[in-house]
């Protein structure tokens, strides 16, 4: 009995420790400054250098990458020196080869950094004295719970002064650094540094370089923005190789320009060091509405609405000087498809660049590009071959028709892939993912009539039957179109899924006839009210939202989330809208939902910096204003966190909710119910 007793008082003790441990771990803030650490500080040799950001995270932590992986609404991770007359800055920021891994309940790819890392920013100082930089950076730490409040910090870095010689053009053509210790030295030429030479890659080394970069080929060949241009090669070699010979000799110029072009790319990114500069380019808003256009005209005319032809003088020099006048039009063809293929193969070049740029230095990196634009080359320069052997087939142009508008239609649709990213980089809710399915349903419906014969376009030849090639693709056409269907009313479509817009920027989360359109009307026109997660209506402006519920006598929802926060989306989609969850969301709460990333400025009159918990914290925008609310008033900074409020603005005492404690349905359901309970007493 006494060893029941002392045994009985022992777990009791233990029970008590734990809740104390357990009350003071939810009482610690968490700080995104303590979770991944940054130091900055300079390398440099004469009048050259690197800026090194020296990053370590926490144990479990990460942050996210330079460059997202495209349809990423994860918050990239910035870092930028302030712009100074006295020093060139080499391109910009380079970043590691982040982690990636697709997010099944979040339905994006993510990119993250973790563990200890290195960034670097090469510059020239044309200075003679000292220069103090100004650095700033951005980034937003996770663990696999929850999210913390991005964080904006500043740096400040020394960069020493340096002296340009100009020595004779016989010595060393070109002029070189003298560091600031011979700077007091009688003769200049003398204390003038020989860097020692690199040391040369092995040929092993660079042949597992060639074999890397050459396997990348490939696999940017599968891009969608690559197979599209396929109908441009059939169409140009079909009209220029009137010989096999001829074609022969054309597709090997063809195949020849496109690995010229790759390898000047690598020249000029050895001479600027512009790593990133294809990444950028694949992101960019205007060159992806660039793109759209140019592909959508493409597809166009491969159906036969008008011919693109090379400007005449092209043609009548071409005409007058066949030799010169087909290499330009063919080294044309090659540039526009590489133009055309960085816009999707821009993070797998430029992942290359990088990694190549830093493997080994210049001859890695020219051998890389040279494998990567051979791989690109190869199966072009194939296909270039086939449409002079079908000139000498004479029932060759029927066919070749029918393959050029079904490429045609494929260029239709993807191009609306390039529209779709530049929408919602810019969060235009013009093409959202109702939209993107049904344009879809529209042009694989259309395809499949086509190919079963029941429609004829201009270039069309009447057909008596079906051959079996033909039957087969439009089988597999139509019973793609109706695959795509169901996506309208919210299914996940996992096939196409990487293509079409995330499901919550929909109109409706749910799809046609889900959740958002059982939002009773007569909330519509609620300023600040809008369709939220799982069609739930919304506030995104905590006065609104708590004027309204003094309105309707109903307890407040807090929702403090990010733009960026995957675990906030695995919530909406796991809990939110499980039944028993969402009928009291819909019903019994108004909803406000907070987003600490939220970039849009505050009014000038708002901007501040203010003092939390003894540290200073800036408000300019809109997210650093609900950021410093939780802060202050929950003395946490991860998302999501949910709080219950009164109409009054004063908490429900049920304490709060998050990913980790919460992400069960019934769990949050009863958190729910425990709310009203206490709201109505």
């Amino acid at each position: 009995m006494k060893l029941a007793m002392k045994s009985n008082s022992l777990k009791t003790l233990f029970v008590f420790l734990l809740g104390m441990l357990s009350l003071k771990a939810n009482a610690q803030i968490e700080y995104a400054d303590e979770k991944v650490k940054w130091k900055f500080r300079v390398e440099q040799k004469g009048c050259e250098g690197t800026i090194i950001a020296d990053v370590q995270c926490e144990t479990h932590w990460h942050f996210s990458a330079i460059t997202l992986p495209k349809g990423s609404f994860g918050l990239p991770t910035s870092i930028s020196v302030e712009k100074n007359k006295d020093i060139q800055l080499i391109g910009k920021f380079t970043e590691p080869k982040p982690f990636t891994k697709h997010d099944e309940e979040a339905d994006e790819d993510i990119a993250y950094h973790e563990g200890k890392l290195q960034f670097k920013q090469k510059f020239k100082t044309i200075s003679s004295k000292p220069v103090k930089i100004k650095i700033n950076y951005e980034f937003q730490p996770c663990d696999e719970t929850h999210c913390l409040a991005p964080f904006q910090g500043k740096a400040v870095c020394t960069i020493e002064g340096c002296e340009i010689v100009e020595t004779s053009l016989d010595t060393l053509k070109s002029s070189v650094a003298i560091s600031n210790s011979t700077k007091k030295e009688n003769n200049p030429k003398n204390t003038t540094k020989i860097e020692p030479k690199k040391k040369k890659e092995s040929p092993k080394s660079l042949w597992l370089v060639f074999i890397g970069a050459f396997f990348s080929g490939f696999l940017a060949l599968i891009m969608p923005c690559v197979f599209p241009m396929i109908p441009m090669t059939v169409s140009y070699f079909t009209k220029q190789s009137k010989t096999r010979a001829l074609g022969i000799r054309n597709s090997f110029l063809y195949g020849g320009s496109i690995v010229l072009i790759h390898v000047l790319l690598g020249g000029i990114v050895v001479i600027t060091g512009a790593e990133t500069l294809l990444n950028e380019l694949s992101t960019n808003v205007y060159f992806n509405i660039f793109f759209f256009l140019m592909l959508f005209v493409f597809g166009l005319s491969f159906l036969g609405a008008f011919e693109i032809q090379l400007p005449a003088k092209w043609v009548n020099s071409a005409d007058a000087k066949a030799d010169k006048g087909g290499i330009v039009g063919i080294f044309f063809m090659a540039l526009v498809l590489s133009l055309a293929s960085f816009s999707c193969t821009g993070p797998i070049l430029g992942g290359l660049l990088g990694g190549l740029s830093a493997y080994g230095g210049s001859s890695a990196l020219m051998v890389g590009m040279f494998a990567f634009g051979l791989a690109l080359a190869l199966p072009f320069m194939l296909f270039a071959l086939f449409p002079s052997w079908l000139n000498s087939m004479p029932s060759s142009g029927g066919w070749l028709n029918v393959v050029k508008v079904f490429l045609g239609f494929l260029e239709i649709a993807f191009a609306f892939k390039f529209l779709s990213t530049a929408d919602t980089t810019m969060q235009w809710h013009l093409l959202e993912r109702e939209v993107f399915i049904s344009i879809w349903i529209a042009v694989f419906g259309t395809l499949g009539l086509y190919l079963l014969g029941k429609i004829r376009l201009p270039h069309d030849s009447a057909i008596e039957k079906l051959s079996v090639g033909r039957t087969m693709m439009a089988t597999l056409t139509i019973a793609f179109t109706f695959y795509l269907i169901p996506g309208l009313w919210g299914a996940p479509l996992k096939l196409v899924n990487a293509f079409l817009p995330p499901d919550f920027y929909a109109e409706s989360p749910k799809g046609f006839g889900g959740g958002g359109n059982n939002s009773s009307s007569n909330t519509l026109h609620i300023d600040g009210m809008h369709e939220g997660p799982k069609g739930l209506m919304a506030f995104n402006d905590y006065d609104k939202a708590l004027a309204y519920a003094k309105t309707v006598n109903k307890p407040l929802f807090v929702d403090f989330t990010g733009w960026g926060c995957v675990n906030c989306r695995k919530m909406e989609q796991s809990v939110w809208g499980e039944p028993g969850v969402i009928e009291h969301l819909k019903n019994d709460f108004v909803i406000v939902s907070l987003y600490v990333d939220e970039r849009t400025a505050l009014p000038a009159k708002e901007q501040k910096t203010i003092k939390l918990n003894g540290r200073d914290f800036s408000l300019e925008t809109i997210g650093n204003k609900w950021s410093a609310m939780q802060i202050e008033d929950y003395k946490t900074s991860s998302q999501p966190y949910y709080v219950i409020k009164t109409p009054e603005g004063e908490d429900v005492p049920i304490g709060s909710a998050d990913y980790q404690n919460h992400s069960e349905p019934k769990v949050f359901q009863s958190w729910l119910e425990k709310g009203l309970e206490k709201f109505k007493k």
